[in-house]
């Protein structure tokens, strides 16, 4: 008797019968890059992604609430006059990223699950994720009180998630404590536990302003040839109270999403990050491939993976375009 697989594929009703994995809005989270200015700019390498001011934000987002996306993920890009070497910026109240928090939550309330990132690049005027010492060393533990006091002013907002994607030892211990210290123990982290370092993060740093001035990051994100350590470094986080972690780039670490997931119950996210979107569009522009199938294959894969989240840009036109429902 011959076992015959494509009878499970003879129609669309057949194949979703028994389809293993489903990709839908609430698995996405959409990314938003919001500036202290009002307006919108495309971002050149990001095709349909704006740096965008804080009413700006807010109309996309219910456009996006009423497509069943109800996660977001916000990037702060302040002017350069805001910049410093100590990245005090990210330590106002008043800054970009605590106004649009208080401004979604006061508009969508629980409807929205509000998250912010948590990094110093984007306000210090050498780019580099943390402090930066006389001989040009980006410091560990003087970064740590700056990247909880910065967590703490984004939960004081009415942030429901924090995400700090920094990659200095001890991050998570240390906005853990400052957060619980202040009564926000309801206040979640999403800790980027797997973030290697790369050349898949160039859109993003055009659109965030967050280039490094010199050097580069590889002392404190990871080295993309290991594996274990990735993981040594997620089960670290657990330890030190995040409740959900990220493997960022998405694709290329897809073998450590699946090894995550037989490691460790908390939920796991994965972000597709700019370059992996951005490539797709620059190839369908191009004519080279179909971007929308490829784009959602891309997601497709993330999940099967085992992401039960996915960090990415392309989250609005996949239910606009109807790639998922």
């Amino acid at each position: 008797m011959l076992n015959r697989s494509r009878r499970l594929r003879t129609s669309a009703a057949m194949r979703n019968l028994v389809a293993e994995t489903d990709l839908r809005p609430r698995h996405l989270i959409q990314g938003h890059f919001v500036q202290p200015q009002p307006g919108l700019s495309e971002i050149s390498s990001m095709p349909g992604i704006f740096n965008a001011g804080v009413e700006e934000t807010l109309r996309q987002v219910e456009k996006d609430l009423k497509l069943g996306l109800t996660n977001v993920l916000l990037f702060g890009v302040p002017e350069d006059a805001l910049k410093s070497a100590d990245a005090a910026y990210v330590k106002d109240a008043q800054g970009v990223v605590p106004k649009t928090v208080r401004a979604l939550k006061q508009a969508f309330g629980s409807d929205l699950i509000v998250m912010t990132d948590v990094c110093l690049c984007g306000a210090t005027s050498h780019g580099h994720c943390g402090l930066v010492d006389d001989e040009g060393v980006v410091v560990n533990d003087p970064t740590l009180p700056i990247l909880a006091e910065m967590a703490l002013r984004h939960a004081e907002a009415g942030a429901d998630v924090v995400a700090p994607s920094d990659m200095m030892d001890g991050r998570v211990t240390a906005i853990r404590a400052l957060l619980d210290q202040h009564g926000f123990t309801r206040t979640s982290i999403l800790s980027y536990a797997i973030k290697h370092s790369g050349a898949y993060y160039g859109p993003f740093r055009e659109a965030a302003h967050s280039s490094p001035k010199f050097g580069d990051r590889k002392t404190y994100q990871m080295d993309p040839r290991n594996a274990r350590e990735g993981l040594r470094d997620a089960l670290l986080d657990i330890d030190e109270g995040a409740d959900m972690l990220m493997v960022k780039p998405a694709l290329p670490n897809l073998d450590l999403i699946w090894r995550l997931r037989q490691v460790t119950l908390a939920p796991i996210c994965a972000y597709h990050v700019s370059s992996e979107f951005s490539s797709v569009k620059a190839a369908d522009r191009l004519g080279w491939v179909n971007g929308d199938q490829l784009m959602y294959e891309h997601l497709i894969a993330i999940r099967r993976a085992g992401a039960d989240m996915i960090v990415t840009y392309a989250g609005r036109e996949a239910v606009e375009k109807g790639w998922i429902s």
